[in-house]
Formats: structure tokens, sequence, C-alpha cells
């Protein structure tokens, strides 16, 4: 997937399953990078794919991520991230906090707001 700049949209509301999460590419003010857009019913959250323990990618495999009960784990050391605002709840960095990447949703689509 090409990456995508602030005037375009991340991906449509269903790409993303209603309690899980994908992975896009976007070019953000820092260059481009791994963004993970999260979902549960309409509600949308994202974050940079860095996990800030050890600054590798939360997924286990590109784009595929473990969640469970609101909680986003990351594969490398077991940090857990709570969807809605980012905040290790658990593990080897707990109170630290994903780095949010702001998006909206506007019929339908996912966009950056930047």
């Amino acid at each position: 997937m090409d990456p995508v700049t602030p005037d375009q949209a991340l991906c449509r509301l269903d790409d993303i399953p209603d309690g899980g999460a994908i992975a896009v590419d976007a070019v953000l003010r820092d260059g481009e990078e791994s963004v993970i857009v999260l979902r549960r019913d309409d509600a949308v959250h994202a974050y940079l794919n860095i996990c800030p323990h050890a600054g590798r990618r939360l997924d286990w495999a590109p784009g595929k991520f473990l969640l469970k009960d609101g909680l986003l784990v990351c594969a490398a050391h077991g940090a857990s991230f709570q969807d809605v605002d980012g905040l290790c709840v658990g593990g080897p960095c707990r109170g630290e906090h994903l780095r949010r990447v702001e998006v909206r949703v506007t019929e339908g689509d996912v966009w950056l707001d930047d």
C-alpha cells in the first residue's frame, strides 16, 4: 500500500474489524511511518506503530496485532496498551503512552487530522 499524506484518507472504517486494528503507512510531519488504526464501534484511535519500551513495532506480523479486552499487546515484550488512550497498563513501559496520531472519520473514511 502506498503511503498516504494528510490530505488523503488512511482507510475506510469498514477496512478495520470492529474491536480490531490494522496498520497503514502514512506520511507524517516526521516522515513516513507505520500507523496502527484501532476501531471499537464507530470510534477510531491511531498511534505510531512503535513501542515506547524498545522502539520496535507492536505487530507480531506485518499489520497483525494482538488485541484482548480493549488492550493492544506488543508482540516483542508483552507491554499492554489501552486502545482508547495508548496508556501502557502492563509490561516493561508501564505508565508510558503510545504516540497518538490524530484522525477523524468522515463519511466512512478515516482521515489524518493533521
